[in-house]
C-alpha cells in the first residue's frame, strides 16, 4: 500500500512514516527548525519523513486562541521548507475553496477529523490529485471511514490515508479503540496513528485544550504493535509557549529516543 504515497521519500515496507511537527506555523525560523530537527532523526533511523504544520487552525475553541500568522505567509514559509529542506509537506485544509490553494505547496492534503463528513471539502481535495489523509472524526466508529473514503476515490483520487485521532468519551476526554487500525486498514488504506491529538483533553471550563503528553509513548508504542503504518506527532521545543495545542505536545528534544523505541518494536513486530 506506501506505493500509494509516490511524494513520501524512500518509503519502505519494513518500517512505519511520520507526519510531524508543530501543530501550526508560528514564524520561519521556528518552524524551520522543527523540520531541520525531524530530517535529521528520521534519515538517521530510515523513516520516510513528512512535515507537518497547519497554515491557519479553524477549530479553536475561544476567539482570542491564535489561528495563524496568515495563510499566504504561512503558506510561504512551508514551501521554503519544502524546498529547502526536500522534504514533502502535510496541512490541513477548512474550506472546500482552500484545496487549490494548499495543494500548490502540499504534497498531501489533511481533512480535519471534524468536517471528515463535509462532502464538498471531501471532493475538492480530491480534485487536486494529491494524497488525502482524512482524520476519523472523534463521533465516528472506524467502519464508517470507508463512506469518506469513497467519495475521494468517486471523485477518481486513489492516494488516502486514513488516521485515528480518538473517540470522545464523555465531554472531555478521548479514548483510542486500537481495533480501529486493522479496520480502516482492512478497507484498503493506509492507516496513521495521531498520538498527540488522541491524547487532548477537550472543552475544559477555561476554554484551552489540556492533554495528557506523558502518554504519547503508550499510545506509539500500542499503535505500532497493532499495526499502524504511520505516527503522527505534533511537537516543539517549548510546547508551554507554543501557540497552539501545546499541552499535548511532544518536547522536541524528546522526539528521537521516542522514535527510535518505536522503530525497534517495529522491527520485532516485522518478524511475526
Amino acid at each position: 500500500m506506501l506505493n500509494t504515497l509516490p511524494h513520501i521519500h524512500h518509503l519502505n515496507e519494513n518500517n512505519f512514516f511520520l507526519l510531524a511537527g508543530p501543530c501550526v506555523v508560528e514564524g520561519y525560523d521556528i518552524t524551520m527548525h522543527i523540520a531541520d530537527a525531524l530530517k535529521t532523526t528520521t534519515e538517521k533511523l530510515k523513516i520516510p519523513f513528512v512535515f507537518k504544520a497547519s497554515y491557519r487552525k479553524a477549530n479553536r475553541s475561544r476567539m482570542d486562541s491564535f489561528s495563524g500568522i496568515g495563510d499566504h505567509e504561512a503558506l510561504k514559509i512551508l514551501e521554503k521548507v519544502k524546498t529547502q529542506l526536500e522534504v514533502p509537506i502535510i496541512t490541513d485544509i477548512h474550506l472546500p475553496e482552500e484545496a487549490a490553494m494548499a495543494a500548490k505547496v502540499a504534497d498531501i492534503l489533511q481533512i480535519p477529523a471534524f468536517l471528515c463528513r463535509q462532502t464538498d471539502i471531501l471532493v475538492a481535495a480530491a480534485k487536486t490529485q494529491k494524497i488525502i489523509n482524512i482524520k476519523k472524526g472523534q463521533f465516528i466508529a472506524p467502519e464508517s471511514m470507508k463512506f469518506a473514503a469513497q467519495k475521494v476515490v468517486e471523485t477518481g483520487n486513489q492516494k488516502i490515508m486514513l488516521t485515528e485521532r480518538g473517540t470522545m468519551f464523555g465531554y472531555g476526554d478521548l479514548i483510542v479503540d486500537m481495533r480501529s487500525f486493522p479496520i480502516m486498514k482492512n478497507l484498503g488504506y493506509l492507516t496513521v496513528a495521531d498520538i498527540t491529538h488522541s491524547l487532548q483533553q477537550p472543552n475544559t471550563s477555561s476554554g484551552v485544550t489540556g492533554g495528557r503528553p506523558d502518554l504519547i509513548e503508550t499510545l506509539g508504542r500500542a499503535a505500532i504493535a497493532v499495526g499502524a503504518d504511520g505516527i503522527f506527532i505534533e511537537t516543539h521545543p517549548d510546547p508551554k509557549n507554543a501557540k497552539s495545542d501545546g499541552a499535548n505536545m511532544l518536547q522536541l528534544n524528546l522526539i528521537d529516543g521516542l522514535l527510535s523505541r518505536l522503530v525497534a518494536i517495529r522491527k520485532t513486530v516485522n518478524q511475526f
